[in-house]
């Protein structure tokens, strides 16, 4: 995979350039240094060839012998022909102190004048400064040449005679300096792609590895760590790649936690009973669950643009972002507020982030409407409690002070006033008899009896126990059901019963002289229903919901007259619900009350053991 700027900024490319400049500067250098080496080995070489050669000779010695070279110039000439060992890429010329050339192996040269035709500087330094002097120089047609001079003579003191001129072609040298160059180019060429060659190979091993594992971490990056980087070498880059596949793995498992965790706690805020707002302080909602949702009647375009502050500011002031945060103490906070008549519990606190930052406000709202009910209902019934204990300890207290005041010297109002008492000890007998009934009941700890019974033969064993209160009160009490029929049902033979004389007793009781009372069983799904209606006085509407609370009373005063505790129907639905069936209530005000008993049908319909 190339970088952002192609292959050319890849690491690829400066990996073969940086070998490429390192080799082509090596080179340069060496090649530079051998070639001016050579050069200067093969110059010195000729200057010492030539120079050993004139010294050797015995050209300096005899030359210096003769007073006047001219004299002689015939047999210097005839002696340089003879004895110099010469190429045709030098040239000897002796040379007088009058600048004359006396002899040369370039007989052209011979009787000319040197200054005219040869290196007048090195003439000069050589014949009048007396010592041996060299140039180098150019003749026409571009030919490279060296001068040496080497003056004689003058050893004792006296004028220098004149000096031996040698020129020399540089021509093969420069010529092989050329061509040694032309080869150094060649090597450098062919050890330069090579270079580039190796070069990339070099950095091919090297980037691909590293280009494999910068494409796991792409696929990492979104979530893939399936793949895994091939480890070829045990090198550093191999180590990478072993580090990256331990990493990636590392990092899965730890995503997978991070996820796994994610989901519960997603799943926990989801379904929690009690409702979840966060906060940050910028005021925006970063997280609101489906109970926070439910609880404050929001849809979820209602949060949208929308913040905190704005939401929450119908249900209460003290709700609002700046206060919850001016208001926080230690251990959190918490209030309460109502909406559309339930009841809301808040606690609320800051969060942090890992340096202790505060970042914003975690709300927490619960529904207290049941609780709070709950308490207010324990609260009317201690008040009913100690109301209904007190009337009946009061009365009997009068009477009893009463009578030992000296009514009890009367005997019939002695007789009467026991009477009394006893009625008020046998009310109160029957108030703690149904506390501890209730109690029993919502402490599991009643004994039941459940046995396969026989309804119609329950209700025909039970209408004779409250014939005689109807004929008291000339009452009709009409049996509907047919009482041959068989309806089965698992039950509590005394509970059920319990229950249906409390419904009888109150129809009796609170219907007029005269009245009907119809009763009624019928099989509908599943269910065996008793039905009780009777035509007495009704019940006001907006009473029917409260009738089965402990101690309600719809007419408190005639309810305690007729003898009733107010805990009747609320025993009745206990015991109706451990039976897993249901009791209900229809009634109007002034036309009659119809309560409905609904129990399951037994699943066996054996004969046998039927009670």
């Amino acid at each position: 995979m190339q970088g952002k700027n192609g292959w050319a900024g890849s690491m690829r490319w400066r990996i073969v350039l940086i070998y490429f400049l390192l080799v082509f500067i090596s080179m340069t250098v060496v090649s530079v240094f051998i070639m001016n080496s050579l050069e200067t080995y093969q110059m010195e070489s000729l200057r010492s060839k030539l120079t050993s050669t004139v010294q050797r000779s015995s050209f300096l010695k005899t030359l210096s012998e003769y007073d006047d070279l001219l004299l002689h110039q015939n047999e210097i000439q005839k002696t340089i022909i003879d004895t110099w060992e010469f190429g045709f890429s030098e040239e000897l010329s002796i040379i007088d102190n009058s600048f004359t050339i006396v002899a040369s192996t370039n007989e052209n040269l011979t009787g000319e004048n040197a200054s005219r035709v040869l290196n007048t500087s090195v003439l000069t330094t050589a014949i009048i400064g007396g010592r041996m002097a060299e140039a180098d120089g150019v003749l026409s047609g571009n030919i490279p040449i060296k001068h040496l001079v080497y003056p004689f003579g003058g050893d004792d003191g006296s004028q220098c005679r004149g000096a031996i001129y040698i020129r020399a072609d540089l021509s093969e040298i420069y010529d092989f300096s050329a061509e040694t160059k032309y080869i150094f180019i060649y090597a450098m060429v062919l050890a330069l792609l090579i270079t580039a060659i190796l070069g990339i190979l070099t950095s091919r091993s090297i980037t691909e590895p590293i280009n494999d594992v910068t494409k796991q971490a792409e696929r990492m990056s979104h979530g893939d760590f399936s793949q895994k980087v091939v480890v070829k070498s045990d090198d550093e880059i191999g180590r990478l790649a072993e580090m990256f596949n331990l990493l990636g793995e590392k990092l899965d498992f730890t995503l997978s936690e991070i996820r796994n965790e994610k989901a519960k706690l997603e799943t926990i805020l989801k379904y929690m009973a009690d409702g979840l707002l966060a906060v940050n302080l910028s005021g925006e909602i970063i997280h609101i669950n489906p109970a926070a949702m439910q609880m404050l009647d929001l849809r979820p375009e209602d949060l949208d643009g929308s913040t905190y502050d704005q939401i929450i500011e119908k249900y209460g002031k003290q709700l609002l972002l700046q206060t919850l945060l001016q208001a926080r103490g230690p251990g959190g906070m918490q209030d309460t507020f109502d909406f559309r008549g339930s009841v809301f519990a808040v606690r609320y606190d800051r969060f942090k982030d890992e340096s202790g930052q505060d970042m914003g406000v975690i709300i927490i709202i619960q529904d207290i409407t049941e609780r709070q009910k709950l308490e207010n209902m324990q609260i009317d019934f201690v008040a009913n409690v100690s109301h209904e204990l007190k009337t009946p300890l009061t009365t009997i207290k009068s009477y009893a002070e009463t009578m030992i005041d000296g009514a009890v010297e009367d005997p019939q109002t002695a007789l009467s006033f026991l009477s009394i008492i006893n009625t008020e000890a046998d009310r109160m007998n029957r108030l703690v008899k149904d506390l501890l009934q209730l109690s029993r009941i919502d402490h599991q700890q009643e004994k039941w009896s459940m046995k396969e019974s026989n309804l119609i033969a329950l209700l025909k064993s039970i209408i004779p126990k409250i014939e005689l209160s109807a004929r008291q009160k000339q009452q009709h009490l009409n049996v509907l059901f047919d009482s041959e029929a068989k309806i089965l049902v698992m039950i509590d033979k005394d509970r059920i019963e319990q229950v249906i004389l409390n419904i009888l007793s109150n129809s009796i009781k609170y219907t007029n002289k005269g009245g009907r009372i119809d009763i009624d069983v019928i099989e509908s799904s599943g269910n065996a229903k008793i039905v009780v209606s009777d035509n007495g006085i009704g019940i006001a509407e907006s009473d029917i919901p409260r009738v089965f609370e402990r101690f309600y009373r719809v007419d408190k005063a005639r309810s305690r007259a007729m003898g009733g505790t107010g805990l009747g129907l609320a025993i009745a639905r206990q015991i109706v619900e451990e039976h897993h069936g249901t009791i209900a209530i229809e009634s109007q005000e002034g036309r009659g009350t119809t309560v409905t008993v609904a129990l399951p049908l037994a699943i066996r319909r054996g004969q046998r053991g039927i009670d």
